[in-house]
């Protein structure tokens, strides 16, 4: 069988992945590139005697590395050559999308069109001649309708016959950019061919247009080979940019711009793109942007809008999600029987049934929760999110791409705040993306939700979907107040310009919202089953050690044995129901008194005299501590702890009524932990990435601000409540 690497490439909102899901279906896999926390897709299918390994590429405007994701782009085209590049465009914006193409076809990759969005452009009276400019740009060209998967047969014959007939041969396409470029270009170009420059991976015309860009990437290979050559032609590059701002008030970059630009207009202009007269009217988005962007009822239904989801959520979810938590209590119910009395038993029903099995008995919920966002992501509504919101992040000092990194953090529930974290690179302020990521953390991520479901639903049952609607517009409150505060104080700086390119409305395919569905619910799952589980073995064994001293456990011994006898010995069956009793709270008082007596519990114990004005117990603590770790634990760990000192004698009860049932726990305690849990310090691996992204000083600033922040406040909503009832 034949085998082709393939990579699709685009602009964000050309339907790049939605292609890429229609092409390989389930057959993909999610990783990250090499030492980079970017998103890698790589998908395979098969097109008769030929299979085809597919990646899919960050979404990305341009090849100069501004960003993480347009650094990634390149890196993959030139270190690891894909046959073809599949360059996804939108063909009802070819002007703006084939800028990215001028940039493979100036590198010299064997790329070819994916004409996406083919439907729209007839609906909108577009004719594209498309031999025409398969000839003027030298490339294959193929149109396409991602949604519903047409043409993808097609482009995918056409792609293998083509990858085959260049063979991984690049051909670096030359054009002008004129009379203040082009002499240096020719200088440069020759001086990196002569001296081999980069020779193996780019070719000299391009490394020469990436020193006159700027190009910092570039630039530090070029250092790092030939520092002398580097500095001389640095100096060249200076030269012509004092040049180009005395004589032209503009830089080389912009100059070069241009020109592709002035390439593409005039590309289209012979005849490629023919619009038919039309009548005048509107087209269903800028109908549907009237109603849905509009200044005052846009936010009114967007707040409409979540408060949906979260009751269409709750109401659908309630009964499967019943039945995964009598599930995993019929498991524990079933190992319990079958063990024998000692740690192993304790081990698999305390530490990983109950602990892990907490976590998990919310994917039901979780799962329609991530069905409702990816709906709305692939409809093209969150990006009318953000734009509705610029106005109000700019006045609390934050940029209106701030938006998406709130949302990808759990702006709507359910996000990570790893990936919100690394989002925030698209802000070109320093100031702007700091105070970004300091507060993208406090949004409702998806490993918050499983706490919050669970407080909800043991003291707020009635309420629910109001509840989460509530945490959710508190975290946005917060995040920009305290983003305000930031702003106004330790990282001042002037704001800048918003700007956004809002995609065409779509509707969904049913394949490609449950593939991202299940994307993210697989990611909850294996975490659950790694980072959690391992997690909640440590925590048990810190609940579980160093246990009873001898004289403790003789002293429990006797009163059981005692107790026993007495059992035995009357016939009375008042009497025995009595005894009965006193022997069930003896077994929960031992229980306790071992928890009490471990690792996790003398710390807990310790921090209590001050918690306690939050209204957290010492059990509450521990949960807390390992909730530092990852988010998800603190349900896994209170699921253990009251499972170890358990509350009641039926191991099948839920951890919501044994939670019910401690008098430590009401709705004041509730109210103070929600608001602890999403705002205090940011899990572990979200401070490495914070760390990666500004530095470990903020980092660890965000760790005790947040932290500091968010005791304060539980504990005065504690007292407030507390007074209240």
């Amino acid at each position: 069988m034949n085998k082709h690497y393939l990579a699709f490439a685009g602009n964000p909102n050309a339907g790049k992945t939605t292609l890429f899901n229609a092409i390989t279906g389930a057959h993909q896999h999610v990783g990250n590139y090499p030492g980079i926390t970017v998103d890698r897709k790589e998908g395979s299918t098969t097109l008769e005697d030929s299979r085809i390994d597919i990646v899919d590429l960050p979404g990305c405007y341009s090849l100069t590395a501004y960003t993480q994701e347009e650094l990634v782009a390149r890196q993959v085209l030139v270190d690891e050559r894909p046959g073809l590049v599949v360059n996804v465009v939108d063909a009802t914006k070819l002007e703006r999308h084939l800028y990215l193409t001028m940039q493979f076809l100036e590198l010299g990759v064997p790329v070819m069109l994916a004409l996406n969005m083919m439907d729209d452009v007839r609906s909108k009276g577009i004719q594209i001649n498309v031999p025409q400019l398969q000839k003027d740009l030298g490339c294959p060209a193929v149109g396409t309708v991602a949604r519903t998967g047409a043409g993808k047969e097609e482009l995918l014959r056409t792609a293998v016959d083509y990858a085959q007939q260049r063979n991984g041969e690049w051909r670096p396409l030359e054009i002008s950019y004129g009379p203040d470029i082009d002499p240096l270009m020719d200088r440069l170009g020759a001086r990196i061919e002569e001296t081999g420059l980069l020779h193996e991976k780019y070719p000299p015309r391009w490394v020469a247009l990436k020193y006159t860009e700027g190009d910092d990437s570039i630039i530090e290979q070029g250092r790092s080979i030939n520092p002398l050559l580097s500095e001389q032609m640095e100096a060249d590059v200076q030269t012509l940019r004092d040049h180009c701002l005395k004589t032209l008030n503009t830089f080389p970059e912009a100059i070069i711009a241009d020109y592709r630009y002035g390439f593409i207009h005039a590309l289209l202009k012979k005849s490629v793109i023919a619009t038919q007269p039309q009548s005048a009217r509107l087209d269903l988005t800028d109908k549907l942007d009237q109603v849905l962007t509009h200044k005052l009822g846009g936010p009114v239904l967007m707040l409409a809008l979540l408060y949906a989801m979260f009751h269409v959520t709750f109401t659908l979810g309630e009964y499967p999600m019943e039945l995964t938590h009598n599930f995993f209590a019929l498991l524990a119910d079933g190992a319990a029987a079958i063990l024998p009395d000692g740690v192993f038993q304790s081990l698999i029903v305390s530490g990983i049934i109950d602990g892990v099995g907490g976590v998990l008995g919310f994917v039901p919920l979780i799962m329609i929760m991530f069905i409702i966002i990816a709906f709305l992501e692939d409809s093209g509504y969150m990006a009318r999110m953000a734009y509705m919101l610029d106005k109000v992040f700019r006045s609390f000092g934050l940029h209106g791409s701030s938006v998406m990194p709130f949302i990808i953090s759990g702006g709507i529930a359910g996000g990570c705040a790893v990936p919100g974290v690394m989002a925030a690179r698209t802000l070109r302020s320093p100031k702007e993306k700091l105070a970004t990521i300091i507060t993208a953390p406090f949004m409702p991520c998806g490993a918050k939700i499983p706490v919050f479901l669970l407080l909800i639903g043991a003291f707020f049952s009635e309420h629910r979907a109001a509840v989460m609607f509530s945490i959710t517009l508190g975290a946005w409150v917060m995040a920009l107040l305290v983003a305000r505060v930031l702003r106004s104080t330790l990282i001042r700086g002037e704001s800048t310009p918003f700007v956004m390119e809002l995609p065409p409305y779509r509707l969904p395919t049913i394949q490609g919202v449950l593939i991202h569905m299940w994307e993210r619910t697989w990611e909850y799952i294996k975490k659950a089953g790694t980072v959690v589980l391992a997690i909640s073995i440590l925590i048990w064994a810190a609940m579980t050690f160093p246990g009873l001293d001898q004289e403790t456990e003789q002293k429990f011994a006797a009163q059981q044995v005692a107790l026993e006898q007495q059992l035995e010995a009357t016939s009375s069956q008042t009497r025995q129901e009595q005894l009965q009793m006193q022997l069930e709270k003896l077994e929960r008082k031992q229980g306790l008194t071992a928890l009490k007596n471990s690792i996790a519990g003398r710390l807990g114990q310790m921090l209590e005299p001050i918690s306690e004005l939050a209204g957290f117990n010492w059990r509450t603590n521990i949960a807390l501590i390992g909730g530092v770790a990852a988010k998800e634990v603190i349900v896994s760990t209170l699921g253990t702890a009251y499972s170890l000192g358990d509350v009641d004698a039926d191991n099948s009860e839920s951890l919501m009524s044994r939670m019910q049932k401690d008098e430590d726990w009401n709705r004041a305690t509730a109210i103070s932990a929600i608001i602890f849990v999403l705002l205090y310090a940011p899990c572990f691996v979200t401070i490495v990435v914070m760390a990666r992204e500004s530095s470990w000083g903020w980092a660890m600033f965000a760790l005790v601000f947040n932290t500091a922040l968010a005791f304060g406040l539980a504990c005065a909503a504690y007292q407030i409540a507390t007074a209240m009832v």
